[in-house]
């Protein structure tokens, strides 16, 4: 993994950072370490490689480590998640697992005898059964029912030798902050900080900021100079990673996302506007990522009210997330529906448009949303 961050150095897509490079270090061993510790690995297993919890302030470069750790790490079982979606499998999974009958049950590949009616010990299994690494993304409690199962459920992935990476904002004993039952959730937080090597991210500049202000983030008219300006801002803003596609799941649907690396999504208005996408699908995009582009918005006429009220709805969702925004548009935000069934609507979306190309909206911090897109 030093390797590829040293890479990044070099070429001049990362700053030199204390703060980065002790961290580096950290991922570094445990790569090393998983790398030499297969037969560790899997239940039955001697003792496995200690995780890492790594936590800090936004655009310190988590998600950014995150994903040079996982290129890195050469073990074959390894998943890589968001942990909101992490928890919606394992709902998923329980409430799957408790309509099949005794006989099912017993011929599932997660069976458990000695676990009896509890789903827990078989939703560890199929976890376990599928990754013998576990690198979550932005993990954060504030829903009762995952505080309620999250100490049973991780102890039993620990049993299983299954190594947990996770990057936060908050510390372990910051979790579920002032959420209903907390003193039953505390006994995970203590088990997390025993389990895992605890690491804050001092890093001394906000690097997603930086980039975020080293440029526009509005490009308007069209044409071959905007797209140059936000094929600039998409390799700046991801830091030289390799972008690929991603697919959401979305309530029991598939949402492609056509370019994606290190938090950071790019559409074009007809990916987002044209196609029958709603609420949720917006929100998913919102929660999921940190800063997205959308290129191409064109000016709307009267009869593509369609388009404008998908769009309205587009800019609540990433603007109530703070989720950042780089666009190029066929006109300046008050000219891009001037006359229709949306037209008054879309008034507050120039205003919002406005606002998030503001230093006060690029600085804010990102709201959580988990759920939003149940």
């Amino acid at each position: 993994m030093k390797q590829l961050f040293q890479a990044r150095l070099a070429a001049g897509v990362l700053l030199p950072d204390p703060a980065q490079a002790e961290a580096v270090e950290r991922l570094d061993a445990l790569a090393k370490a998983l790398s030499g510790a297969r037969g560790w690995l899997g239940l039955g297993g001697r003792d496995r490689a200690r995780g890492l919890y790594i936590w800090g302030g936004v655009g310190r470069g988590k998600s950014m480590l995150m994903d040079l750790f996982f290129e890195a790490a050469a073990i074959r079982e390894k998943r890589r998640v968001h942990f909101h979606d992490f928890m919606l499998d394992v709902h998923a999974f329980i409430f799957e697992w408790r309509k099949l009958s005794s006989a099912e049950k017993r011929k599932h590949p997660a069976f458990v005898r000695e676990a009896g009616d509890d789903p827990i010990a078989p939703a560890a299994k199929h976890i376990a059964n599928q990754a013998s690494l576990l690198c979550f993304d932005e993990f954060h409690v504030s829903q009762i029912a995952d505080a309620m199962i999250l100490g049973r459920l991780f102890e039993q992935l620990f049993d299983r030798s299954v190594v947990v990476v996770a990057t936060s904002n908050r510390k372990p004993s910051d979790l579920y902050p002032n959420g209903i039952n907390r003193q039953l959730f505390v006994p995970f937080i203590k088990r997390l900080e025993q389990e895992l090597d605890v690491v804050e991210l001092k890093a001394a500049r906000d690097f997603r900021l930086d980039r975020l202000t080293a440029a526009p983030v509005y490009y308007s008219p069209l044409g071959a100079a905007a797209d140059a300006k936000m094929d600039e801002a998409f390799a700046r803003l991801t830091a030289g990673a390799r972008a690929s596609a991603a697919t959401l799941d979305v309530q029991g649907r598939q949402l492609h996302v056509p370019q994606q690396a290190v938090g950071v999504a790019r559409f074009s208005f007809e990916e987002l506007c044209t196609r029958p996408l709603g609420a949720a699908d917006y929100l998913s995009i919102a929660r999921h990522y940190h800063t997205v582009l959308i290129d191409r918005v064109p000016k709307m006429a009267q009869d593509q009210r369609t388009w404008a009220a998908r769009f309205v709805t587009l800019i609540d969702a990433l603007y109530d997330a703070r989720t950042k925004l780089v666009m190029s548009a066929e006109a300046q935000p008050d000219d891009l529906y001037l006359a229709g069934d949306q037209a008054f609507e879309f008034q507050r979306t120039a205003s919002r448009l406005h606002e998030m190309r503001s230093a006060d909206y690029l600085a804010a911090e990102r709201e959580q949303m988990a759920g939003a897109a149940k």
